[in-house]
């Protein structure tokens, strides 16, 4: 079953957004949560930061992030083709006594 297209209202760093995707709502308020933490930590940090700059280093950090999980999920990946060769050249009749 397809996902439908809606809108969703976002305030992130107090300002109104409409966010439009298939993604829940529960996702979207999840998202928008995770935003407004990250940018509340990053003011505490930096209290002159603009908030441009804020969302650019939000934005940095984020790509960082998808970058490392899809490394890690490479390697994952490597690890899990080589596996199945190892594991049945490693396994064995059971013993039977005579």
């Amino acid at each position: 079953m397809t996902e439908q297209t809606h809108r969703f209202k976002a305030v992130i760093a107090g300002k109104t957004y409409t966010i439009v995707g298939q993604t829940s709502d529960e996702h979207m308020r999840a998202v928008t949560e995770v935003l407004n933490q990250q940018f509340t930590q990053l003011k505490q940090l930096s209290p002159n930061l603009s908030k441009e700059d804020a969302a650019i280093l939000m934005a940095f950090n984020a790509v960082s992030d998808q970058l490392k999980m899809a490394s890690t999920a490479d390697v994952a990946a490597s690890q899990a083709a080589e596996t199945p060769d190892a594991a049945a050249s490693s396994a064995s009749a059971p013993e039977t006594e005579d």
